[in-house]
């Protein structure tokens, strides 16, 4: 599907912003295929008018996913996260761990404690540590880049 010019700073924007539907050919709604206010490139908008059409007009949640391009369990998600957040809760989120998870305060004190008292200690030494102490398997270059941020800030 060829995007007309006008649509591309739209569309671009949307991509920055993690919104952009990446099947927009699978919406075939009549309102996406005859207004041009309502596009089929626009995933909360997609999400929000498939919700509107099971909850107001009724429609069949099989029916209605399918005509907006999405599955059941989309459809689930998308009503749980409205439900749960309001509007914000249709857009996407990073997956995935956010941040070091593994490495609590109490793990990150020990580190630097015994980077301070051993300068040559090695990561793989300092991994068995904290497994030892800890009971936790933390990956190489978890502490590395914890120690790297730590150079950073002294500088």
């Amino acid at each position: 599907m060829s995007i007309p010019r006008r649509n591309a700073a739209k569309i671009k924007t949307l991509r920055q912003q993690g919104v952009l539907n990446s099947h927009p050919e699978a919406v075939t709604d009549p309102l996406f295929q005859t207004a041009d206010f309502f596009d089929p490139h626009d995933l909360l908008q997609v999400k929000y008018e498939m919700l509107r059409r099971v909850e107001i007009d009724k429609a069949a949640i099989t029916e209605a996913a399918a005509a907006f391009g999405m599955s059941r369990p989309v459809f689930y998600q998308a009503q749980r996260a409205v439900a749960q957040q309001g509007l914000a809760g249709l857009i996407p989120r990073k997956r995935g761990p956010h941040g070091a998870h593994k490495l609590t305060s109490a793990i990150l004190e020990f580190v630097l404690q015994q980077r301070a008292t051993s300068p040559a200690l090695t990561t793989a030494e300092l991994i068995t540590q904290i497994q030892q102490k800890f009971g936790v398997a933390v990956h190489r270059r978890t502490i590395e880049r914890h120690l790297g941020r730590q150079e950073k800030k002294r500088r």
